[in-house]
């Protein structure tokens, strides 16, 4: 029989997609009925979906989300802290990627706002986006390293095609002047031609003195902060209020949030 031959020939040819479902028909007796068209359309519907899958897989290891599986789904909607069905729907189709906008999401510590990062991000990942996830001071000790081995230009370069950069921790540590400096850059590289996405504890209003120099802070925000929506979340921590909440209650879907959040 030429079975095997066949199956080793399209795992040769890279299409481990169609060898697996073509192994499957061979032992399936619903597929004996099918015509040929029938069957080989099969095999590359299968194809197509390895080769998706691949490059799903692939994007969200490049991401480097701290919560992979955070999903849109499974936030939480009951817990008062300001956030809208109708923004996160609206948020949730991508486009203002697609248009190159920015979104800033604020709030108290503890309100979910790397959860909600990460939720958007992964639903990115699922639509073909590009995506690349760094806390702030992380994306600091980058600029470093590539400053020390002089491949600081070429880290702008990977940054600035990434079609969604989250900064998440705006705010948290003070930014020395070269580290602003740096920071303008990137933003600038991206500007009109990426979609950014920071989440901080720091109130927006409050960015301009956070950075500190007055001509820094403008070129920074103005790139920043103009063309961007908006999530202010309020209300307590969810991790406090899930320590003190009720054992009976029914459990959330959505985590805890991680201890920096």
């Amino acid at each position: 029989m030429l079975s095997q031959p066949l199956h080793d020939t399209l795992r040769d040819l890279g299409l481990r997609g169609m060898a697996r479902a073509y192994e499957r028909q061979q032992t399936l007796t619903a597929t004996a009925d099918l015509t040929f068209d029938e069957r080989f359309a099969l095999l590359l519907d299968a194809e197509r979906l390895e080769r998706a899958n691949y490059r799903y897989a692939q994007r969200l290891r490049w991401a480097k989300l701290p919560q992979q599986s955070a999903c849109i789904e499974d936030l939480d909607q009951r817990v008062p802290r300001g956030l809208d069905k109708r923004v996160i729907a609206q948020l949730a189709d991508l486009k203002w990627v697609e248009q190159h906008m920015n979104l800033l999401i604020v709030g108290p510590t503890g309100v979910g706002k790397s959860y909600i990062a990460c939720a958007l991000a992964h639903h990115a990942c699922k639509h073909e986006i590009s995506v690349r996830c760094l806390r702030l001071p992380r994306l600091i000790e980058e600029f470093a390293k590539a400053d020390a081995l002089r491949k600081k230009s070429t880290l702008f370069r990977q940054l600035a095609k990434v079609q969604l950069l989250v900064l998440d921790d705006f705010g948290l540590a003070p930014l020395a002047d070269p580290h602003q400096r740096d920071l303008l850059e990137l933003l600038d590289d991206r500007y009109d031609k990426a979609a950014t996405l920071v989440t901080s504890q720091l109130p927006i209003d409050r960015w301009h003195a956070y950075l500190g120099d007055p001509t820094l802070a403008d070129a920074i925000l103005d790139r920043l902060v103009h063309n961007a929506h908006r999530i202010v979340l309020k209300g307590e921590s969810m991790r406090a209020r899930r320590s003190h909440s009720n054992p009976n209650d029914p459990p959330t879907k959505e985590p805890n949030p991680k201890p920096t959040d």
